[in-house]
């Protein structure tokens, strides 16, 4: 394999922008990434980005039809490093727990972990019903990380931009890839302490 590859799945859920970031950081780290949209990922991002697909598709290096189940990436002979879904729309989530590949994300996320390689799935929802949850425990069991992009506020984000740009560096520190963009706690809270007024002594 000459290039190291991702496998990067965009579903419908709420959330466009983490998908497109990650394409952006993944591109930045030189990985080769393997890009699938789905029907109703598109129609998410005209109702949230200003984005077109020839766009989103341009950031990758090889993009699938969602309905190409004969892509390189439906078979556990292609070769990567494993797959982020960003976001996981609960029916995604749904398909994979149940084995059931109605579309190429599902279909690679399948793969994915049958050729038990890393699977980060951002499940982009709120509240959770039982059923969601119950398919996190299942996809869990069956060796997917669920990792939903919670922000974390001890970073003190001060945008939406800061906000996603950690969350994807957490994901892909999952990978042991160093995207630059986490404010570790430690290193947080030594800022913090740095900045600090020095305390008044009478």
């Amino acid at each position: 394999m000459s290039a190291q590859r991702m496998v990067v799945g965009i579903s419908g859920a709420s959330g466009f922008a983490y998908g497109v970031r990650l394409l952006q950081l993944l591109r930045r780290l030189d990985i080769e990434t393997h890009l699938s949209v789905s029907r109703s990922a598109l129609l998410t991002m005209t109702h949230e980005t200003d984005y077109k697909f020839a766009d989103v598709a341009a950031l990758a290096d090889v993009t699938y039809r969602c309905d190409d189940m004969a892509a390189a990436i439906s078979s556990g002979s292609f070769r990567s490093l494993g797959m982020i879904v960003a976001p996981c729309s609960m029916k995604t989530l749904a398909e994979v727990a149940s084995g059931m590949s109605s579309s190429l994300i599902s279909r690679a996320a399948d793969v994915t972990l049958k050729e038990r390689r890393p699977l980060v799935l951002l499940a982009r929802e709120t509240p959770y019903t039982l059923a969601h949850l119950r398919n996190m425990i299942a996809v869990t069991e069956m060796g997917a990380i669920v990792a939903p992009p919670v922000p974390a506020f001890y970073a003190r984000p001060a945008s939406l931009d800061q906000m996603i740009d950690h969350t994807l560096g957490r994901v892909l520190d999952l990978f042991g890839l160093e995207a630059g963009t986490v404010k570790r706690w430690r290193e947080v809270q030594t800022e913090t302490r740095a900045d600090a007024p020095a305390p008044h002594i009478a």
